[in-house]
């Protein structure tokens, strides 16, 4: 058995109950722990994350230089654009408009509370050899 094994996501929000209904219907996931200070949830593929009370939460800047991105998480779609409007319908709003460039096609996003995530196409499996 490991000495430290992989734990959840955390991030700090004004209003842990209101962000976690937005995680909760992005990542179709259920909550597994609650408490006065905390939520947390888990989705149907592993992902576990959990939004944790602090009165003095301010949102990232990010991309502005003045703030360093305190943390960001990514999300794996099949549909791009799909996702996005799933994403504005909840109450998070877009950060980048522009496809990367690269092999992947993401686009950034903040949740509700200003924290940054990207959405991510997943690669298409490549083409069976022979």
């Amino acid at each position: 058995m490991p000495l430290v094994t992989a734990g959840v996501v955390v991030l700090d929000c004004a209003e842990p109950e209101k962000l976690a209904e937005f995680y909760k219907q992005l990542l179709d996931a259920e909550e597994t722990v609650v408490s006065a200070n905390r939520v947390e949830l888990r989705a149907a593929g592993g992902t576990r994350i959990a939004l944790r009370r602090d009165t003095n939460a301010t949102p990232p800047s990010w991309p502005r230089p003045e703030n360093s991105l305190q943390v960001h998480l990514d999300f794996l779609v099949e549909d791009l654009d799909a996702a996005e409007r799933r994403v504005v319908s909840l109450g998070g709003r877009p950060l980048e408009a522009k496809d990367a460039p690269g092999p992947y096609e993401e686009r950034g996003f903040a949740d509700p509370a200003g924290h940054s995530f990207t959405l991510r196409r997943t690669p298409p499996p490549a083409p069976k050899r022979g």
